[in-house]
This record gives C-alpha cells, sequence and structure tokens, in this order.
C-alpha cells in the first residue's frame, strides 16, 4: 500500500493534540505497534508521523530504540526560558513596523479570546496564538521556527504553572498581553520588547520556583 502523506499528518495532529492537551507526558513512549493498532495502519504512517513530532521538539526518537514525548530537566527548560526572553523581544522589533490600526484591532481580539478560555488547554493555545501574530513578519522563517520550536518544548511545564494550586500566572499572563498591546498601539518598540522579555522571564523564574515539576521516576511517574 502506498504512503499517504495525509494520513501522516492527521495522525501526528492527532498525537500533537493529545501531548499538547496532557494525555501524553514528556517521558511517555509511545508504542508504534499500540498506534498502529487505534488507528488501523500500518507503522508507516505511524513513523512518518512521529517523525513530524520529533521535527517539532514534541517527540524525541532513539534509534532501534522507541519513541518517547520530550521530557525536559529543570536547567533544559531554563534554557529555552533564557533563548525566549532574547529571541522574541527580537523578534517582535521586527515585526512592529508592519503592524497597522487593523492588525493591532486583530491582536486585541485574540487577547479577548485568552482571557475568555475556559480551560487550560484553549487558554494555551490562544496564548499562543496572540504572541505568533504579534511576532508574525515576513522574511524571519528561521527564526520564528526556531521559536515555534522552543515553544513546543516547553509547553507541558506552561500547562502545569497554570494549575491554580501552583501559581497565579494566568492573571498576570492576562496583563502583561494588555500591557504589550498598549506598548504596540503607542508604536513604542524599546517599551514593546522590554515587557515582552519580562514577560517571558516572569515565567521563567516561576519554573525555577517548582523543580518538583521535573521530578519524575522512570515509570513517568513524579517522585
Amino acid at each position: 500500500m502506498a504512503h499517504d502523506p495525509a494520513r501522516s499528518a492527521a495522525i501526528a495532529a492527532e498525537l500533537r493534540a493529545r501531548i499538547i492537551g496532557g494525555g501524553l507526558q514528556p517521558g511517555d513512549r509511545i508504542r508504534q505497534e499500540e498506534v498502529a493498532a487505534e488507528f488501523g495502519v500500518s507503522r508507516i504512517p505511524i513513523r512518518e508521523a512521529l517523525r513530524i513530532l520529533e521535527s517539532s521538539g514534541l517527540v524525541t526518537l532513539v534509534a532501534s530504540t522507541g519513541a518517547w514525548v520530550t521530557e525536559l530537566s529543570l536547567e533544559e527548560c531554563r534554557e529555552i526560558y533564557l533563548m525566549r526572553e532574547r529571541l522574541e523581544p527580537l523578534l517582535l522589533s521586527l515585526a512592529m513596523p508592519t503592524h497597522t490600526q487593523e492588525s493591532i484591532a486583530e491582536f486585541d481580539q485574540l487577547a479577548e479570546v485568552v482571557e475568555q478560555a475556559a480551560s487550560p488547554g484553549d487558554f494555551l493555545e490562544a496564548d499562543r496564538e496572540f504572541h505568533r501574530a504579534v511576532m508574525a513578519v515576513p522574511g524571519t522563517l528561521r527564526l520564528s521556527e526556531t521559536v515555534d520550536h522552543l515553544w513546543n518544548l516547553s509547553h507541558y511545564y506552561r500547562r502545569r504553572l497554570l494549575s491554580p494550586e501552583v501559581s497565579r500566572r494566568r492573571e498576570d499572563i492576562v496583563a502583561e498581553h494588555r500591557m504589550i498591546l498598549r506598548a504596540l498601539e503607542l508604536g513604542d518598540v524599546d517599551s514593546a520588547e522590554a515587557i515582552m522579555a519580562a514577560h517571558i522571564r516572569h515565567t521563567r523564574r516561576l519554573v525555577e520556583a517548582h523543580p518538583e515539576m521535573f521530578a519524575r521516576d522512570r515509570n513517568g511517574e513524579e517522585r
């Protein structure tokens, strides 16, 4: 049977949704035979789907061994946020000359979607769309792909930080988005960069304050 790229893409999208939604957690093994049986396909489209997820940073493939949902150490997650603190303000500053009153109005609507999101999953997806929108600019493919990759790697840990028992980070994110929007409305590049960097730094410091998120045993359970 010929390989169907669309089928692999659909399977990758479903597995991505499970990872983003927390159904598959960092360190969980993804068994190709089980996934193939679930979707009623051979292992060929499953392998391709896993390669798609590997390229986005969500899955780690080990040759002749298997596939796992990508897991970070505290140090790795901290490094990712340090990179985001530098790269996203840069991307935002490059995008700002292309912003118009109409696009800023669209950003405002995206911020409202974040604020009204009912579930953590919806909140995180809306938050990501807001960031993508305000930083979207032609001619920055490598930079944009790098930032997107970093978001994929840290998604699970952002979700944990939204738990009420961990923090009130959701309320802070909403307020910081509004500060970013105000800087965009004023066309104040320096302030926009500084607020974006602080926005990301606040999350990094919260990550550093909760090392227990990274303590897992071989069965994927928290110690």
